[in-house]
């Protein structure tokens, strides 16, 4: 049930398509096929000079605000706007809770832009009631490498919604993308909007089975019991395969060569710097967890493999709080290997650092394991689109993209 938490992903809030229709994104009816596997622009690059150079208007008695997410009071004010207000399941039993930790590592990456870190406030009082950001990215989408800004959190409090604020937001990070020399961007959503290039369920393994049914995000089956079900689920005290352990900064250069060989494949892939891969896959403590498999004689690293944490704030039981979830991010399992015994232990891993659930999309080779380490098929799928990129629609097999 937590995949409907999830899919509002993207923060997506039009309930029409008359918006979109004005956006330079494919038609719902438009057959995309001809585009091709590297794609092409539905709109040429503007020249800068045309480009409105003042924000859009707002309705009366708000004003446009960047937020510094470096700054403490504004990185809190964020929290407490994205904490209230962001994606919820649709029975109101779970809400995402982004700590201040992750917020600053989504939105501060290498070459991140302040000015696309956009906030509303109430004039009156400053309070932050809107918020959407973008960060720079390098894609790779078929055989073409694309500067892009990677659109997320778009956020619109509660009492604001029926102002219809959400479509100024898009188009002011649009403005101010465009003033970079950027004309393409990379979101998702669980709804479907003209028009995705891909999409993917999500799946969930319980870790904590005991928890998962007290705060009612899994139940009993017929004729089940707690004990089954915690048989079932059982997992080892600890990881099994030898060398298996966190990433070190000095892994990088190598985790990082096996991450683009393996992305190579992929229709629609990031494409990571040695400096962005750092700032992405060093472990933080409640926000990325990574590990390596070290070859026992000659240290050479043959596997690497990731998770975030995204937990989410229980509204269904006084018992528990939170509900600690992670999620699958990017994973190498070398080609002689097969990927169950590697997954089995970043399960392990997930478990040990306190988590109650293992989340992961059925993209890139995630398939291979899925089924045979008891993850679940969630309800619904999270739909992947270009703005201003038209190409013929990815395989979920051949989607290597994860955005947080």
């Amino acid at each position: 049930m937590v995949e409907a938490l999830r899919l509002g992903h993207g923060g997506a809030d039009e309930k029409t398509w008359k918006f979109w229709s004005t956006q330079p994104v494919p038609k719902m009816s438009q057959n995309t096929a001809k585009a091709g596997l590297d794609g092409k622009p539905l709109e040429a690059d503007k020249d800068i000079a045309d480009i409105r150079k003042n924000p859009f208007s707002l309705p009366k008695g708000f004003e446009w605000s960047d937020i510094d997410v470096t700054n403490k009071n504004e990185l809190k004010e964020l929290y407490t706007l994205l904490n209230e207000n962001y994606v919820e399941d649709e029975d109101a039993m779970f809400r995402f809770d982004y700590s201040p930790e992750f917020l600053k590592w989504a939105l501060l990456p290498p070459g991140f832009k302040k000015e696309w870190h956009i906030g509303i406030r109430v004039e009156s009082n400053k309070k932050l009631v809107a918020f959407i950001s973008g960060i720079p990215a390098e894609l790779n989408i078929g055989n073409v490498q694309k500067k892009v800004a990677e659109i997320n959190y778009l956020c619109v409090h509660k009492d604001m919604r029926s102002k219809r604020v959400a479509p100024v937001l898009i188009k002011e990070v649009t403005r101010r993308v465009n003033l970079t020399g950027v004309f393409q961007a990379v979101y998702t959503a669980g709804v479907e909007l003209p028009k995705p290039v891909s999409k993917a369920r999500y799946y969930h393994r319980s870790l904590q089975i005991k928890k998962l049914l007290e705060v009612k995000f899994t139940q009993l089956g017929n004729r089940q019991t707690m004990n089954m079900m915690k048989k079932l689920y059982r997992l080892p005290d600890q990881p099994s395969l030898p060398g298996f352990r966190p990433l070190k900064e000095d892994d990088i250069p190598d985790a990082l060569r096996l991450l683009k060989t393996y992305l190579s494949k992929m229709h629609l892939s990031p494409s990571f710097t040695q400096e962005e891969f750092k700032h992405w896959f060093l472990p933080r403590n409640k926000v990325v967890y990574s590990y390596v498999i070290e070859h026992p004689e000659s240290k050479k690293i043959t596997d690497f493999m990731s998770f975030y944490s995204l937990p989410s704030t229980v509204m269904t039981t006084d018992k528990h709080d939170t509900l600690f979830a992670c999620y699958s991010f990017y994973n190498v399992v070398s080609n002689e290997k097969d990927w169950k015994p590697v997954m089995n232990d970043m399960l392990v891993a997930a478990r040990n650092a306190g988590f109650d659930v293992y989340n992961a999309l059925e993209s890139m080779d995630n398939l291979q394991f899925l089924k045979d380490l008891k993850f679940g098929p969630g309800d619904g799928e999270l739909h992947y689109y270009l703005y201003n990129w038209m190409v013929k629609d990815i395989p979920k097999e051949n989607l290597g993209l994860i955005l947080l």
